[in-house]
This record gives structure tokens, C-alpha cells and sequence, in this order.
């Protein structure tokens, strides 16, 4: 057998320690699909004696993960530090400029830096790795990478973030509101103690983006994506879609559209008879629309220690296998610079949540803004209740576009009898 791959590992939080496990448990598998070992030479990490459950002693340590990224040991260095700047770019950068290969799960540095560092790992005739940057064990990226390679690509979208469909599916099941259900999820660990990043879509904008570029042959572009979480859906919300023939996901889609490439991250209402749907609690789907293969559709578990080091794994028996190609398919400088299609141009159907005052005339008012905009319903739904003042209303639409959508909203939210601001969720009946 040839001579190990040595690696040395940046990071010790859930996958790194869950790169150490796979390989104490699964390493002579490992070695013999990937034609030689892998071996952690060296380990470096912001705190040397927590518990990790696992033994470092054995590895070379390092307190400086940029002097462990020029490591002279070490074929291949494996980021799992986070975040998109700082420690974790600089060690990323000064790794390839000495000539080592790069895995890394860190999307928001892939999102915002992957082209530059795709060219810097070129010149150095290396490569940048980043299955697991995405979806964690599906292999989105490979698939995209290799078993599509043939196929041109109108669209892809998904479930990408876990935390925020584990709290949709539980709004659903309880009947809670978002806050109560968010809480449930910090406490159980599927959420973090600052969710901002899970919950505002910013995670699965940062995903979207890799995703997009590998789609389209065009550079990451995270800046044009039009991003809105979870945090204004309502457990009445649930409850009346659920009624109507939906579930509301939250979703990344982009598609490639008459104005440019589309990029979007929202909750949307999906009918329930749709594979999507039907994804629960921190499972992630991603579905691939292709001129060749047809449609294809993988899902899998997005998060967690064993299936993300999985997905790192994947990328380190490539490179024990000798495959160095372009991270991004195509050499990064024959990427396309990204031409977004602005989300006024967006044709769709909306679902329109108005809380408004209990009185005759209003819904006739509202009626005459949609119509004078150009917008048609398809259905109404309002209940009032006794001793109540206020009246939720609900409207489904027909397609129309974004921009026709929000001036009629605007006509709208001006009436004194409209006491909140309307929300709006967008429908794909995918």
C-alpha cells in the first residue's frame, strides 16, 4: 500500500473530533478504498485540555492553527475552525500557498472567499475541498461536481438548514409559537445559543451560494441573494396552511431565469403532496433540475458529528486517490461573473396574512388595491370572532410578479383599518 496521506486538523469542536473517531474506527476501510492510509500527524485547537472523548496526546500539537497550516509534515490541512474571516481564512490561505491541499466544512468562508481561494489553490497546483461545507453527510457536492458533470441545470433548491425545519415541523406538531419551539431546540442542542445566523437564513444563504455557483458555472455572489427567515411565522400561520393543502419550509432555490441566476432564501408554503414536504424535523432535501438526468432529489441528515466528518472523509480518500481538479468544476477563472436576477422580477403565487379591524367595507377595500395592481385571488378565508376588534384575513393569490405583489401591499398597509404590518409567504408549487 502506498504511503499515508498525512493530515493534520485545524479545529476540535463536533467534526473534528468526529474525524478523529471515524478514522479510529473505520480507518483500515478507509485505507483500502482509498488505496493508503490517512493519518492525523498534528491537531491544533483553542483549548488543549477540554474533553473531548477522544485521546490527542498521540498527535503533535499545535496552540497556533496558522503555524500548523505550514506544517512541513503535512499533506493536507483540514479546516474546522469556522467562520469566514479571521484565523480560519489566514490559515486557509497560508496552507495552500505552501503547497497543501485544503478540506474544509466551513461554508461561509467557501460563500465569501471560495473563488479567490480556488485560484490561489491552482496556482499552487493544489486542491480545495468542500463536501461538507453543504447539507453535511449528502453529497451534494460530489454529485454536482461528478454525477451531473454531463447535465445542464435549471434549477436547484432545498432544505439546507436543520434548526429551522426542526422548528417548523415542531410548530407544526404542537401548535407552539416560534419563540416557545425555538427555546425547545436551544435546550436540546439543535439550535444555537445565538440562532441569528440558523434562523435569519443566513446559513442557508451561505450554502445557496456554493450550490449556485456549481450550478451555473458562475462565482459565488452571497451579496445578491435575497434572504428572509423564519422569525414572523406564526403557529396561526401553520394551522391555516396546513388547512389550505401546505407546509411551510424554509427553502433556498436558484434558477436560472430570462434576467440571470436567481437566488433566494424564504420560507415558502409547499404543497404537501410535493417529496419536499414531507422532510421533517433536522433532515435536509436537495433537489436537482437537470436537462439529462431528469430530476434528482437527496436527502439526508444536514448536521451532526458522524455524518459532517463522513462528508470531510469523502474529501481526504479523494485525495489519497490523487484526484486534484478545480474546486469548482472549471478553473476559477473561467467562472461567469454572477448576473442576479433581482427579486422584483419574480413570478410567483402569495399567501397574505392581514390583521385588520372588524368592520363592513374593509375587505371590499382591500379587493379594489389587489384588483387596481393587477393581482387576482384565489382564495379568502376570515373568521371573525365576538368581542373581538380585529379580524385575521387571509388571501391566496394568483401569480403575479414581486414588484406588482408589494405595491399592492403597500395600498394595503396604508388603510387605518390594517392594525399590523401584512406578511407575506411566497408559494412554490415546486
Amino acid at each position: 500500500m502506498n504511503a499515508p496521506l498525512r493530515i493534520a486538523i485545524a479545529g476540535l469542536g463536533t467534526v473534528g473530533t468526529g474525524v478523529i473517531k471515524l478514522l479510529d474506527e473505520s480507518g483500515e476501510l478507509i485505507a483500502q478504498r482509498g488505496g493508503r492510509p490517512i493519518e492525523i500527524g498534528a491537531v491544533s485547537a483553542r483549548n488543549r485540555d477540554a474533553n473531548r472523548g477522544v485521546h490527542i496526546d498521540r498527535f503533535k500539537w499545535w496552540d497556533d492553527a496558522l503555524a500548523l497550516a505550514e506544517d512541513p509534515d503535512t499533506d493536507v490541512f483540514v479546516e474546522l475552525i469556522g467562520g469566514a474571516d479571521g484565523i480560519a481564512l489566514q490559515a486557509v490561505m497560508a496552507a495552500l500557498r505552501s503547497g497543501k491541499h485544503v478540506v474544509t466544512a466551513n461554508k461561509a468562508l467557501i460563500a465569501l472567499h471560495g473563488v479567490e481561494l480556488a485560484r490561489l489553490a491552482e496556482r499552487h497546483k493544489v486542491a480545495l475541498r468542500f463536501e461538507a461545507a453543504v447539507a453535511g453527510g449528502v453529497p451534494i457536492i460530489k454529485t454536482l461536481r461528478e454525477g451531473l458533470v454531463a447535465n445542464r441545470i435549471s434549477r436547484i433548491y432545498g432544505i439546507l438548514n436543520g434548526t429551522c425545519n426542526y422548528i417548523l415541523t415542531n410548530m407544526e406538531a404542537t401548535g407552539r409559537d416560534f419563540h416557545a419551539v425555538l427555546s425547545d431546540a436551544q435546550a436540546q442542542g439543535y439550535a444555537e445559543a445565538d440562532p441569528a445566523f440558523d434562523v435569519g437564513g443566513i446559513d442557508t444563504a451561505h450554502k445557496l451560494a456554493i450550490l449556485s455557483s456549481l450550478a451555473f458555472g458562475c462565482e459565488t455572489d452571497f451579496a445578491s441573494i435575497y434572504i428572509e427567515g423564519i422569525e414572523n411565522i406564526s403557529a396561526h400561520d401553520i394551522a391555516v396552511v396546513g388547512e389550505l393543502g401546505y407546509r411551510i419550509k424554509l427553502l433556498g432555490l436558484a434558477s436560472m431565469t430570462e434576467h440571470g441566476v436567481e437566488q433566494r432564501v424564504h420560507p415558502c408554503l409547499v404543497p404537501l403532496n410535493r417529496p419536499i414536504a414531507a422532510v421533517d424535523a433536522v433532515t435536509n432535501a436537495i433537489v436537482v433540475d437537470t436537462d439529462k438526468a431528469g430530476r434528482i432529489v437527496l436527502e439526508g441528515p444536514g448536521a451532526g458529528q458522524a455524518p459532517t466528518a463522513s462528508a470531510v472523509m469523502a474529501d481526504l480518500v479523494d485525495l489519497a486517490r490523487g484526484h486534484v481538479h478545480p474546486a469548482f468544476m472549471v478553473p476559477a477563472d473561467r467562472l461567469k461573473p454572477m448576473s442576479p436576477s433581482p427579486m422584483e422580477h419574480h413570478v410567483g403565487a402569495y399567501y397574505l396574512r392581514l390583521t385588520a379591524l372588524d368592520k363592513a367595507g374593509v375587505m371590499a377595500a382591500i379587493a379594489e388595491d389587489l384588483a387596481e395592481e393587477g393581482v387576482s385571488l384565489a382564495s379568502i378565508i376570515q373568521r371573525g370572532a365576538e368581542h373581538l376588534e380585529t379580524v385575521p384575513i387571509i388571501l391566496v393569490t394568483h401569480e403575479c410578479q414581486e414588484s406588482v405583489m408589494k405595491r399592492a401591499l403597500a395600498r394595503i398597509a396604508a388603510h387605518d383599518s390594517i392594525v399590523k404590518p401584512p406578511r407575506m409567504i411566497r408559494i412554490e408549487t415546486l
